[in-house]
């Protein structure tokens, strides 16, 4: 049985490894119309990101625009005996591990927290990381990054939390921080930290042929990031309208054929909890990396539910610049859809994106942003 995996409230000072689960199939059942009349307008008001094409979210969204990149060889090489080509953070200082991580995320977190003119205690963070079971993952990853964001930030809000779920995690604490405001909470931060420039990750993913190598164009290139968007009640620039979640049954290791449900379900709910149809899309944004079967199956979520009027909608990939970013995936397509509503270069108004996960998981959320 498919399930997303939360981690507990966090202390910074009192970590605990308990973890909460929660049935991905409740999910999967709830009612888009009941949802859509207890809808809580939040906005997605500010965002931070360190990454390889940026070292803040005004940089990192330029180079986006303008189709910049930043592979270059690694230290790690290839079966082949080639160096792998990565897109790696230039940050201040070298480091690998925990503290890498820490300072991928700090920065970013920092952008939003200085956007909401409150201290750390008074804004829960959604903290998404890679999933338990990802290939090496820092073993005691949660317990470490809490002991070095006390040291760096200060306790923070005792509603703060961790999401090991990989690239949809976002969708998940999305879904939390919304919660949390309809409870009252003046903001929250949503936040995910990644990186796939370590050995044992990149030794796995090129056992499975899934890195682009000299000899391999069916893959991705390996990147890293932390990203943050801070989400306030009330309306604004960018307001989430509409979320969404699907089961893939065709993942990228089953056996059975892809057909795009997953996907095309996801979406379905999104925009029928914003009260859309897909022909309204000004534009997606996804967490497509380079793979061809995340390709088909974006192109199969968009036969499943467009009708054929009119032109199809653009589709931005932010691992274009800065390679795959898994767990920080959301966040950046967050903050870069929010960039481009304020300096008004987004094709439309309405926007939705889409991100998914190898073990089938399928996530979707509706944006609109006023004035375009």
């Amino acid at each position: 049985m498919s399930v997303f995996h939360f981690g507990n409230v966090v202390s910074l000072a009192t970590f605990s490894p308990i973890v909460e689960r929660l049935e991905f199939e409740t999910l999967l059942r709830r009612s888009p119309l009941c949802v859509v009349r207890t809808m809580t307008s939040v906005t997605v008001s500010a965002c931070g990101m360190t990454s390889a094409v940026g070292l803040t979210a005004p940089s990192a969204c330029a180079a986006l625009r303008g189709r910049l990149s930043n592979f270059q060889e690694t230290r790690f090489v290839a079966r082949d005996g080639e160096w792998i080509l990565g897109a790696e953070a230039p940050l201040p200082q070298s480091s690998r591990g925990v503290s890498r991580l820490v300072q991928l995320l700090v920065p970013a977190l920092r952008e939003c927290i200085d956007a909401a003119e409150m201290e750390p205690t008074d804004i829960p963070i959604l903290l998404c990381l890679a999933e338990q079971d990802r290939p090496g993952r820092v073993p005691g990853l949660e317990e470490a990054i809490s002991k070095r964001l006390f040291q760096e930030i200060g306790e923070l809000h005792e509603a703060s939390r961790f999401y090991a779920d990989g690239g949809v995690g976002g969708a998940v604490a999305l879904r939390d921080a919304k919660a949390l405001i309809e409870d009252g909470a003046p903001a929250v931060i949503i936040a995910g930290v990644d990186s796939y420039l370590s050995a044992g990750t990149l030794r796995a993913f090129e056992a499975e042929d899934r890195l682009m190598t000299a000899t391999n164009s069916n893959g991705f290139f390996p990147g890293e990031a932390g990203a943050a968007v801070l989400l306030t009640p009330g309306d604004g620039e960018l307001r989430i309208v509409g979320m969404g979640f699907g089961a893939e049954k065709g993942s990228i290791h089953s056996d059975e054929p892809l057909k795009g449900h997953g996907i095309a379900q996801a979406m379905k709910q999104a925009l029928d909890e914003a009260g859309l149809i897909y022909e309204e899309i000004s534009y997606r944004l996804a967490d497509l990396s380079g793979e061809q079967y995340y390709f088909r199956e974006a192109a199969l979520g968009q036969l499943r539910l467009w009708r054929g009027k009119g032109d199809p909608e653009q589709i931005w990939h932010p691992a274009d610049g800065m390679g795959e970013t898994g767990a920080a995936i959301i966040p950046i397509c967050l903050g870069v859809a929010l960039t481009a509503a304020r300096k008004r270069y987004a094709p439309g108004p309405i926007a939705l994106l889409h991100a998914a996960h190898d073990d089938g998981r399928r996530a979707a959320i509706v944006m609109r942003s006023e004035g375009l």
